[in-house]
Protein backbone atom coordinates (compact mmCIF):
# COMPACT_ATOMS: atom_id res chain seq x y z
CA UNK A 1 0.00 0.00 0.00
CA UNK A 2 1.72 3.44 -0.85
CA UNK A 3 2.16 5.67 1.92
CA UNK A 4 0.02 8.89 2.21
CA UNK A 5 1.90 12.45 2.36
CA UNK A 6 1.02 14.60 4.81
CA UNK A 7 -0.78 16.92 3.28
CA UNK A 8 -3.28 14.26 2.35
CA UNK A 9 -3.15 12.76 5.67
CA UNK A 10 -3.97 16.55 6.66
CA UNK A 11 -6.73 16.97 4.17
CA UNK A 12 -8.31 13.15 5.84
CA UNK A 13 -7.86 13.91 8.99
CA UNK A 14 -9.76 17.05 8.56
CA UNK A 15 -12.82 15.96 6.64
CA UNK A 16 -13.21 13.26 9.44
CA UNK A 17 -12.84 16.05 12.24
CA UNK A 18 -15.74 18.47 10.25
CA UNK A 19 -18.08 15.22 10.38
CA UNK A 20 -17.37 14.73 13.95
CA UNK A 21 -18.28 18.40 14.63
CA UNK A 22 -21.19 18.79 12.63
CA UNK A 23 -22.46 15.68 14.05
CA UNK A 24 -22.08 16.99 17.57
CA UNK A 25 -23.35 20.88 16.82
CA UNK A 26 -26.41 19.45 14.96
CA UNK A 27 -26.96 17.20 18.28
CA UNK A 28 -26.90 19.77 20.72
CA UNK A 29 -27.90 22.82 18.20
CA UNK A 30 -31.05 20.76 17.42
CA UNK A 31 -33.03 22.21 20.73
CA UNK A 32 -32.60 25.39 19.54
CA UNK A 33 -34.63 23.93 16.15
CA UNK A 34 -31.26 24.50 14.15
CA UNK A 35 -28.58 22.39 12.02
CA UNK A 36 -24.88 23.40 12.52
CA UNK A 37 -25.54 24.46 8.50
CA UNK A 38 -28.66 26.90 9.54
CA UNK A 39 -26.46 28.49 12.90
CA UNK A 40 -23.34 29.27 10.52
CA UNK A 41 -25.80 31.17 8.05
CA UNK A 42 -27.13 33.15 11.06
CA UNK A 43 -23.61 33.59 12.17
CA UNK A 44 -22.38 35.41 9.21
CA UNK A 45 -25.64 37.25 8.83
CA UNK A 46 -25.44 38.48 12.37
CA UNK A 47 -21.75 39.63 11.89
CA UNK A 48 -23.02 41.47 8.33
CA UNK A 49 -23.04 45.25 7.96
CA UNK A 50 -26.49 45.85 8.74
CA UNK A 51 -27.45 41.69 9.42
CA UNK A 52 -27.92 41.53 6.35
CA UNK A 53 -26.31 39.84 2.67
CA UNK A 54 -26.56 39.72 -0.82
CA UNK A 55 -27.87 35.73 -1.84
CA UNK A 56 -24.86 35.15 -3.68
CA UNK A 57 -22.42 36.64 -0.87
CA UNK A 58 -23.70 34.86 1.43
CA UNK A 59 -23.25 31.37 -0.68
CA UNK A 60 -19.69 32.43 -1.26
CA UNK A 61 -19.14 32.42 2.62
CA UNK A 62 -20.93 29.49 3.04
CA UNK A 63 -18.94 27.15 0.57
CA UNK A 64 -22.41 26.59 -1.77
CA UNK A 65 -23.49 27.10 -5.17
CA UNK A 66 -26.41 29.80 -5.81
CA UNK A 67 -29.07 27.11 -6.03
CA UNK A 68 -27.76 25.65 -2.70
CA UNK A 69 -28.40 28.58 -0.86
CA UNK A 70 -31.90 28.67 -2.15
CA UNK A 71 -32.34 25.00 -0.97
CA UNK A 72 -30.89 26.29 2.53
CA UNK A 73 -32.80 29.60 3.03
CA UNK A 74 -36.43 28.35 1.88
CA UNK A 75 -36.84 26.13 5.97
CA UNK A 76 -35.08 29.37 7.61
CA UNK A 77 -37.70 32.06 5.80
CA UNK A 78 -40.61 29.54 6.33
CA UNK A 79 -39.88 29.42 10.36
CA UNK A 80 -39.25 32.92 10.38
CA UNK A 81 -35.44 32.74 10.99
CA UNK A 82 -34.38 34.84 7.74
CA UNK A 83 -36.28 37.28 5.23
CA UNK A 84 -35.94 38.32 1.95
CA UNK A 85 -35.07 41.99 0.51
CA UNK A 86 -35.34 42.86 -2.88
CA UNK A 87 -33.30 46.06 -4.31
CA UNK A 88 -35.34 48.37 -5.74
CA UNK A 89 -32.36 49.02 -9.00
CA UNK A 90 -31.68 45.50 -9.54
CA UNK A 91 -34.48 42.56 -9.55
CA UNK A 92 -32.01 39.81 -9.83
CA UNK A 93 -30.40 40.76 -6.58
CA UNK A 94 -31.87 40.10 -3.64
CA UNK A 95 -30.58 39.99 0.44
CA UNK A 96 -30.59 37.59 3.09
CA UNK A 97 -31.52 39.67 6.23
CA UNK A 98 -31.06 38.24 9.93
CA UNK A 99 -34.94 38.01 11.29
CA UNK A 100 -35.65 39.70 14.68
CA UNK A 101 -36.48 35.74 15.31
CA UNK A 102 -33.28 34.35 13.83
CA UNK A 103 -31.71 37.21 15.85
CA UNK A 104 -33.21 35.47 19.05
CA UNK A 105 -32.40 31.34 18.12
CA UNK A 106 -28.85 33.08 17.03
CA UNK A 107 -27.73 34.36 20.47
CA UNK A 108 -29.46 31.59 22.09
CA UNK A 109 -27.47 29.02 20.15
CA UNK A 110 -24.56 30.38 20.44
CA UNK A 111 -23.81 29.90 23.86
CA UNK A 112 -24.54 26.13 22.98
CA UNK A 113 -22.09 26.44 20.03
CA UNK A 114 -19.43 28.00 22.63
CA UNK A 115 -19.77 25.23 25.15
CA UNK A 116 -19.85 22.16 22.24
CA UNK A 117 -16.53 24.02 20.73
CA UNK A 118 -15.28 23.94 23.91
CA UNK A 119 -15.49 20.33 24.67
CA UNK A 120 -13.95 19.36 21.31
CA UNK A 121 -11.33 21.84 21.72
CA UNK A 122 -9.61 21.89 24.98
CA UNK A 123 -8.23 25.51 25.92
CA UNK A 124 -5.19 23.95 26.97
CA UNK A 125 -4.47 23.54 23.18
CA UNK A 126 -4.85 27.41 22.40
CA UNK A 127 -1.99 28.25 20.87
CA UNK A 128 -2.06 25.24 18.10
CA UNK A 129 -5.74 25.74 17.84
CA UNK A 130 -4.68 29.52 16.94
CA UNK A 131 -2.15 28.16 14.37
CA UNK A 132 -4.36 25.63 12.95
CA UNK A 133 -7.26 28.51 12.59
CA UNK A 134 -4.56 30.62 10.99
CA UNK A 135 -3.53 27.54 8.34
CA UNK A 136 -7.42 27.20 7.25
CA UNK A 137 -7.99 30.75 6.86
CA UNK A 138 -4.91 29.93 4.39
CA UNK A 139 -6.94 27.35 2.71
CA UNK A 140 -9.92 28.72 2.59
CA UNK A 141 -7.94 32.09 1.10
CA UNK A 142 -6.87 30.10 -1.86
CA UNK A 143 -10.20 28.18 -2.48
Amino acid sequence: MAKIDTNLNFVLALSKAQATINRRLDGQLGAHGLSFSDFVTLHHLAHANGEKLRRIDLAEKLGVTASGITRMLAPMEKTGLVSREATGHDARISYVVLAPGGRRVYEESLKTASYIAGELLPLSKASQIEKLTETLHQINGNL
